[in-house]
């Protein structure tokens, strides 16, 4: 089975880029302005709600705004002669990316690439004529492509016969670095590598092991200058062209480097090579997160310090200036640093967002999120402490009906005649190994709340029968796994599986329970089964897991998250984030016409269409 998309969609994402003034108008396909209304696709993002680009001395002062507007501008990098600054924007629409570039004192500002596709990590040659960045246009994962800047040409570098990865397997290609000569392109890949899980195969999300090769820019020529079984990334020429620089840190720390409490635990080293002889230099020693390393001189590498009591800008020469920011990159002459201070303020409620579907405006909303019959959104406050709250479909006129203040109140699910929501309570994903977890009943308004379970086995993530008799949930623990179905009036139990299953979501029918079960090792699916027990479907097979699906309200299709198109950044230098390749897709209810709904480079989850019903 596979999602590859092919012809009209294709044609859709593979658009020619072209010269625009920032100040011209350029409607994507799907932005252009519509009089009626489109329905609304709800969906979460876990990535910054704001990033803007400094230029500052190599010392840290004279810091300033390289733009005078907040339009989302990140990954930076100075031309070789000092010019232009090229870089990554969303000012068309959060989560879209496009490549433009500005001359350093901010002016000059024009948009290079145009396309519904993520476009990323740009970097101008050594002579200004060509602009190589990442990708995910054609193939949806991430490529170098390079783009002639006169004629306007655009071709997939990595995305040929002979480089491309085996099929199923990790297979995106990140930091293009171009030699001082112009001959040769360095890069990091994860191509011919694993799918596997954190915490040695177990964890649900993935790490990244990444290697660096280099590439001429006619596609000949392909070899690999770094070690297996660690993952090197962001790898950049010495002035003289004979030594490649990158960071390197052990696969397993590509997890702990992403993530909110685990990136200040993470170790790294800047190694170069000397791409005629092999020769390695280790220049930094110790503890510490060491990343995105640039040659400044002949001798001295200048890299980011990310978390931890140094975060900042480091030097091999000792010295360093401390500053949260992200993605530094140095000017030729080493005298100038550009890089990017990101927002973490949570986006609002039914806050717009970039739609890849013509059909539907995308909008932003927190974890969790159902509907009732008389169109009300139930969800999860996970932007403030994993409380429940109840409100218009537009956002409007919230009111908490539960406060979570001893543990997570997650997936709440409303009774199909509105009068009632159910949702577990307790700890989960990682806090469920020492936090037990109970699945709880309570009217729409909060009151008269109900204990259906005493915690033990961890239960939660509940789905309510159509008939709104039973619901479904899963457990965990106490030697327990599985879907369990719990009929209301006697709360009387029946074990529906015994597999390490979760999420279930009962279709509008009654005639199946949609689900996410983990096989074969550490591999993650959606599955269906009738109420009964029987009559069990596989709907994904790749290895890539797929999880975290939903019925529309019609029952015709199913909602999913998915990790086909792997990784489009190196782990470790995404932040706060867990599973930073995840992509929103819909398909059929049999499992046909899988297709993807999101192409950021965020991780986006948790869609839900609004009811017809509902006022928006």
């Amino acid at each position: 089975m596979t999602m590859r998309l092919t012809a009209i969609y294709f044609l859709f994402l593979l658009s020619i880029p072209s010269f625009r003034s920032a100040a011209q108008t350029n409607p994507q396909p799907t932005q252009k302005r519509i009089a009626e209304k489109k329905p609304i696709m709800l969906m979460n993002r876990i990535g910054p709600s704001t990033s803007d680009l400094y230029v500052a001395n190599a010392d840290g002062t004279g810091e300033r705004k390289l733009l005078p507007t907040n339009t989302f501008d990140y990954h930076a990098s100075f031309s070789a002669d000092g010019q232009w600054v090229v870089f990554t924007s969303e000012r068309n629409g959060d989560g879209q990316a496009d490549i433009y570039r500005v001359h350093p004192d901010g002016t000059g500002l024009e948009q290079l690439t145009d396309s519904p596709a993520l476009d990323d990590q740009a970097t101008l040659s050594p002579d200004g004529s060509q602009l190589a960045f990442v990708s995910t246009r054609q193939q949806r994962t991430a490529n170098i492509w390079i783009l002639d800047l006169r004629t306007r040409k655009l071709r997939n570098l990595t995305g040929q016969p002979g480089i491309t990865g085996q099929p199923n397997k990790p297979d995106g290609y990140f930091r293009p670095a171009w030699s001082p000569d112009g001959k040769w392109l360095a890069f990091a890949s994860d191509r011919n590598t694993e799918w596997k899980g954190h915490g040695n195969g177990s964890g649900w999300e993935h790490v990244q092991e990444l290697r660096i090769y280099l590439l001429k820019p006619d596609g000949t020529g392909l070899r690999k200058i770094s070690t297996d079984s660690v993952s090197s990334g962001a790898p950049k020429w010495s002035p003289d062209g004979k030594r490649v620089v990158f960071y390197e840190i052990p696969v397993e720390g590509t997890w702990n480097a992403r993530t909110s409490f685990g990136a200040a635990k993470a170790t790294s080293q800047i190694v170069s090579v000397d791409v005629s002889s092999g020769q390695r230099i280790v220049h930094t020693t110790g503890p510490g997160l060491k990343l995105v390393p640039q040659f400044v001189g002949a001798d001295v590498i200048g890299f980011l310090a990310k978390a931890g009591p140094n975060e900042g800008v480091g030097y091999t020469s000792g010295t360093a200036f401390k500053g949260k920011l992200r993605s530094p990159a140095w000017s030729a002459d080493g005298k100038q640093v550009i890089y990017e201070k990101q927002g973490w303020i949570h986006r609002t409620q039914n806050q717009k967002l970039y739609s890849w579907d013509a059909e539907h405006e995308y909008r932003y909303t927190d974890v969790f999120p159902s509907f009732s019959v008389d169109g009300k959104l139930l969800l999860t406050e996970k932007n403030d402490n994993s409380s429940i709250a109840v409100m218009d479909a537009n956002g409007a006129n919230k009111k908490r009906i539960f406060d979570a203040n001893a543990g997570e109140a997650f997936s709440p699910a409303w009774s199909p005649d509105g009068q009632r929501v159910i949702f577990g309570y307790g700890g989960y994903l990682q806090k469920r190994k020492t936090i037990a977890a109970r699945l709880i009943l309570a009217n729409r308004d909060g009151t008269g709340l109900k204990d259906l379970t005493d915690g033990l086995p961890n239960a939660g993530f509940p789905s309510w029968s159509p008939n709104g008799q039973q619901v479904v949930y899963r457990v965990w623990g106490n030697d327990q796994h599985g879907l369990r179905i719990m009929t209301l009036t006697d709360q009387s139990v029946q074990v529906l599986t015994t597999e390490y299953d979760n999420m279930p979501d009962w279709s509008p029918d009654g005639e199946k329970i949609l689900f996410t079960r983990k096989h074969d090792g550490n591999n993650f699916d959606i599955f269906t089964i009738t109420p009964d027990g029987k009559n069990l479907n596989q709907l994904t097979t790749l290895p890539t897991n797929d999880a975290h699906a939903v019925w529309t309200d019609d029952g015709k299709r199913i909602l999913w998250n998915s990790g086909e198109y792997g990784f489009k950044e190196e782990a470790a230098l995404s932040d706060n984030t867990f599973q930073p390749y995840g992509v929103i897709c819909i398909m059929n209810a049999d499992g046909t016409n899988k297709r993807p709904l999101t192409d950021s480079l965020w991780e986006d989850s948790m869609p839900r269409y609004v009811p017809e019903n509902a006022g928006q």
